[in-house]
């Protein structure tokens, strides 16, 4: 009788678990084993920072499944605190060194699938010492016992996605808490004017934001940072992002990317034909230009994990290019983004069109509904969706799970008009937000409207383009572009002759109105666009450091 084949999973969590989980469930007859350097095999990593908030209140509903529980459902033997220390590939074999007695033993394997993940990058600073980091459960008990010392004050550094979350949870511990990002703005995936409503929400609940600065010290309790700001910090925690932790798979002659992951092809396999690997320490394909990519999220984990399951067991299933969908909320504000910016795409020396709306969550006329801004990505030569982004309150991960399908499905912009979307007036529109980004590309892509970005504004005036305010009196009168005329839609047929002949740039409140005097203006033989998003968008853009200032009564810039 032979034996079983072996399989060896090097690190649990979301990859490594979805990985042995599948592999039983497909084949009784193997056997699996599941080496854990660290105490918990399976927890909620995700979950971490809502614990040290107390929204999370008892820790043991992070750890989902223990070594007791994966082998009485799964047959899986899970060894925790055992470190892969080498692997001898032509052997087979993988020494393995239990942290507890601190001895060596060696595993053979038929397949071997890293799930090692990321490490947290350490903070370049005199005292990272003092900085905590948020991993694993052990980093948070670690943070927990320095809170129960009664600290008054924190600092984040990082203002990525879970750099926020932290600092919105230790805000709810009575902290005051600041954040510090290097970039010109929090949450670098998306572009400047949606940040800024980020930023304009963290501000507005006492988050004190420091971003195009770094930390380059820490002090018994304060920060320094590299514009000379000290800021007060019983408390550091460091999110200033991950790398996968490939040492393993480097020292074995495995083949790395120049990004610091493994090469994989698209059925996760290693240069190694017996070695596959999953999760944050392989790159993945990028969806949208190509190439390869880091994303380091629990969904593209997961999924990972069982594809692997499947094509060790003589399935082939190949991976798809990612997109690296992602979402946050924080202090009631959910941003949300799928695909590339339009700043990452122009820094990449791609053209790209975007499209602003401010829709409501839901039908308008009904209680409740919210405002979100939503940004929308397009080829402009071919209409190809290339990203999508989403701030506001209720119904933006909707929004933007939809456009990732979309994106998934290889819809053009333009398609998403014809999409047939639920409605009913307590959670939706006749017009969803997603149809409405699909009018406006198919209008942009027919050539029945022009329109301009917030930041090309400046240069359009300065080639002589005049601003026309077709919003109500009152609405021009409340804060204003520098530079507009007040010219009202509703009076435009009437008073068009009232205009030079000279390029129009036409902006009401979030677009639409601007949209209806620009096809009235157009068709009357005027040379005429839309400002993209209108004066909403641009405000937002302004906040994000723009370098002019829009008019309030007195020359107050808008706030």
């Amino acid at each position: 009788m032979t034996s079983p084949r072996t399989v060896v999973i090097v690190g649990g969590v979301a990859a490594g678990m979805s990985a042995a989980t599948r592999l039983r469930r497909n084949d009784e007859d193997l056997r699996i084993v599941v080496l854990e350097r660290g105490p918990h095999v399976s927890f909620a990593n995700c979950g971490l920072p809502y614990h040290l908030g107390g929204v999370i209140e008892d820790r043991d509903d992070l750890l989902q499944q223990t070594p007791a529980s994966l082998a009485a459902r799964f047959a899986i033997d899970v060894r925790v605190r055992q470190e892969v220390v080498g692997i001898d590939r032509e052997a087979r074999t993988v020494r393995v060194r239990d942290l507890v007695p601190g001895t060596d033993y060696s595993l053979g394997y038929d397949a071997l699938v890293i799930a090692t993940g990321a490490a947290p990058v350490p903070p370049e600073m005199v005292g990272a010492e003092r900085a905590h980091v948020l991993r694993d459960i052990d980093d948070m008990d670690r943070i927990q016992g320095a809170l129960s010392d009664g600290p008054r004050s924190a600092v984040v550094i990082g203002g990525g996605f879970v750099g926020l979350e932290v600092a919105e949870n230790l805000l709810a511990r009575g902290l005051a808490v600041s954040v510090v990002e290097l970039s010109d703005q929090v949450l670098p995936p998306l572009d400047p004017e949606l940040a800024a409503l980020v930023a304009d929400r963290l501000t507005s609940h006492g988050v004190a934001v420091h971003t195009g600065a770094r930390a380059v010290a820490v002090e018994d309790d304060k920060v320094e940072l590299s514009d000379g700001t000290m800021v007060a910090a019983d408390l550091v925690v460091s999110a200033v992002g991950v790398r996968p932790e490939s040492g393993l798979a480097r020292a074995a002659g495995l083949t790395i990317g120049e990004r610091g992951g493994m090469v994989v092809d698209d059925e996760q396999r290693t240069s190694d034909p017996a070695v596959f690997a999953v999760g944050d320490v392989a790159e993945k394909r990028d969806a949208v230009v190509g190439g390869t990519t880091l994303v380091p999220l629990a969904q593209t984990a997961n999924r990972h994990g069982r594809l692997v399951a499947d094509v060790i067991t003589g399935r082939a299933t190949p991976s798809r290019p990612v997109l690296g969908t992602a979402i946050l909320r924080v202090l009631g504000l959910t941003a949300a983004v799928t695909g590339w910016s339009e700043r990452r795409l122009r820094a990449a020396g791609r053209d790209a069109r975007a499209i602003h709306t401010h829709p409501v969550s839901h039908a308008g006329y009904y209680p409740g509904a919210e405002a979100m801004a939503l940004k929308l990505l397009l080829d402009p030569a071919t209409d190809r969706i290339l990203g999508a982004q989403a701030v506001g309150g209720e119904g933006v991960d909707k929004r933007i799970d939809v456009i990732a399908t979309a994106m998934r499905a290889g819809l053009t912009g333009s398609d998403l008009a014809d999409l047939e979307l639920a409605y009913a007036p307590q959670v939706g529109s006749a017009k969803d937000p997603v149809n409405m980004l699909g009018y406006i590309a198919d209008n942009l892509h027919a050539g029945l409207t022009e329109t301009v970005q917030w930041h090309e504004l400046e240069r359009e005036v300065a080639d002589g383009a005049l601003l026309v305010d077709v919003r109500s009196p009152a609405e021009h009168a409340g804060g204003r572009i520098p530079g507009a005329v007040n010219l009202p839609v509703d009076e435009l047929r009437h008073r068009m002759a009232d205009l030079p002949d000279r390029r129009l740039v036409v902006h009401c409140a979030v677009g639409a109105r601007g949209h209806v005097a620009v096809r009235m203006l157009r068709q009357a033989g005027y040379d005429a666009v839309n400002l993209d998003g209108g004066f909403r968008t641009w405000s937002a853009g302004i906040s994000a450091g723009h370098p002019s200032g829009a008019e309030r009564p007195g020359g107050r810039p808008a706030q």
